[in-house]
């Protein structure tokens, strides 16, 4: 055979491996609004970028006729390529293939790349659209979840992992995304559970159809399992490129610094306003957020779970930092168990991969009642100052108004390694708000008072003037200054000058225990 035919049968070749399963399933694939893993991999790529491995690889199964069957790619696309110039290593699950499902060979295939980006220090995504394991394979495609999960566990916080479920997601395939840094989804065509709806009917006999229980938003909204949730793939991908426009490499590495053309010592008259005279008025403080960062540009992460706290990320004077910020406008801020573990998962992302830490604190305590405390709102607090107290990036703290009990210590107070504290002249350290510590310290006298109302009324506005202020705070050198609000960006961006050869080191140990 000459070198001219052995061309043409690798080029008849490449094409078989192009259209997976074939036509007729490609066709099914874009009638349920979903696009082909090729179709995928040139979204979120660079244009061209994208160089294949493993192409010709099959399954080994010779049970259940599958022998007869064998598809070149054996249902997923490996392989690297760049985002904005900077290599990435991908794998596209192909539904049209054996539904995505996961063989022997399937799992070498992504273990191949994940083994690849975790020693070139490169980031690693996966577009993920599966029916799961390969049943005809039985023990062996277990194990080569398990050889995945592995290999997920080993590079988290060395190099940033991103899930992208375009597709079913069940099982055990669903524990992958779930220990990688980001997870994207897309209504209507996305659905991640561990058992199915047949499998809970039958169990718990409880009827729900898919979307219901694994859906994109239920997920983004109510479990918390997916930090985005997005209308159409196109869009989800392009968030995607967009995120990696804020992260490093790995966690050896800086992450990128862009020219910023908005002036570091731009002073905003809104932040005069934004924040109400009154205490219990709420307000949104993105408002906060968007005066501040450049270009008012905020990339917010699990922008429908757990909302009275806010966490994303943004950058100040070129810098990529995190954003971790309570949220007036819902509970009045006050963290509660989801919003604990939200902005503790967060930290400690930024913290891996060297982002420093911007915290804008608007926080009346933790939320009470029966439900929080039985839910175990001591231990999923605890995670997140362990996740702040843990951080060695640079940590900046703004008090806007108020920063009581001990949420004021998980803030990332001064007490718990915060480098640089600022309080607004509005803020309000203390342990409880005046009305509580009123009703405590004044109790007897207000019980006895010809006009309770009045009395306490007075009482309120004594403790405010002597204590509801960052004054005191200040005095000791927990605030390290009062600032004028339209201050705040340009002593963030000089802070962060200031701190950019920051050396902070944890005390040697295999790792911590965590309050999980």
């Amino acid at each position: 055979m000459s070198i001219h035919e052995k061309l043409e049968k690798l080029q008849k070749l490449r094409r078989s491996a192009e259209i997976g399963g074939g036509k007729e399933r490609l066709s099914a694939q874009r009638e349920r609004g979903k696009l082909s893993a090729r179709e995928r991999l040139d979204l979120l790529l660079d244009e061209h970028s994208f160089i294949e491995l493993d192409r010709f690889i099959t399954h080994r199964s010779t049970e259940f006729g599958l022998d007869e069957k064998k598809i070149l790619g054996d249902g997923v696309l490996t392989g690297y390529g760049t985002i904005h110039g900077r290599l990435v290593y991908v794998f596209s699950q192909d539904f049209t293939v054996f539904g995505g499902s996961l063989s022997e060979a399937h799992a070498e295939k992504i273990v191949k790349v994940q083994d690849l980006a975790l020693k070139n220090g490169a980031p690693l995504i996966g577009l993920n659209d599966s029916g799961g394991a390969r049943i005809q394979e039985g023990v062996v495609s277990l194990g080569g979840y398990a050889d995945i999960f592995l290999r997920n566990t080993l590079a988290s916080g060395v190099i940033p992992q991103i899930s992208v479920i375009l597709g079913p997601c069940a099982g055990g395939a669903v524990y992958s995304p779930a220990i990688t840094d980001f997870v994207y989804m897309v209504r209507g065509t996305s659905f991640m559970f561990v058992t199915g709806p047949n499998v809970v009917k039958t169990v718990m006999h409880e009827d729900i159809d898919m979307e219901g229980l694994g859906g994109a938003e239920v997920h983004a909204s109510v479990s918390g399992v997916a930090h985005f949730a997005y209308d159409s793939e196109p869009e989800c991908l392009a968030s995607v490129r967009e995120l990696m426009r804020y992260l490093p490499q790995n966690n050896t590495e800086l992450p990128p610094v862009l020219k910023c053309t908005d002036p570091y010592d731009r002073q905003d008259e809104k932040l005069l306003e934004v924040v109400p005279d009154s205490p219990n008025q709420p307000y949104d403080m993105r408002d906060v957020i968007k005066c501040v960062v450049d270009g008012g540009d905020f990339y917010e992460v699990h922008a429908q779970f757990a909302e009275n706290i806010l966490v994303g990320l943004a950058r100040l004077g070129g810098r990529p930092v995190g954003i971790i910020a309570n949220q007036p406008a819902s509970f009045a801020g006050a963290l509660d168990i989801d919003a604990s573990d939200k902005g503790a998962r967060f930290v400690r992302f930024c913290d891996s991969f060297n982002i420093p830490l911007v915290v804008l604190v608007d926080v009346p305590g933790f939320l009470p009642g029966v439900a929080q405390e039985h839910g175990g709102i001591i231990r999923h607090g605890a995670k997140l100052l362990y996740a702040f107290a843990e951080a060695t990036v640079p940590k900046l703290t703004v008090i806007t108004r108020k920063a009581y009990g001990g949420a004021y210590d998980v803030m990332n107070s001064k007490h718990i390694r915060g480098d640089i504290n600022l309080a607004w002249p509005q803020a309000e350290i203390a342990v409880m708000g005046p009305e509580g510590a009123v009703e405590i310290l004044f109790r007897r006298e207000l019980a006895a008072a010809e006009d309770p109302e009045a009395a306490k009324k007075a009482r309120i506005e004594e403790y405010r003037e002597k204590f509801a202020h960052p004054y005191i705070a200040a005095a000791r050198g927990y605030v390290d200054d009062v600032i004028d609000p339209r201050e705040t960006r340009d002593r963030l961006i000089n802070a962060l000058d200031m701190l950019q050869n920051k050396r902070d080191q944890n005390p040697p140990k295999k790792h911590g225990n965590i309050p999980l």
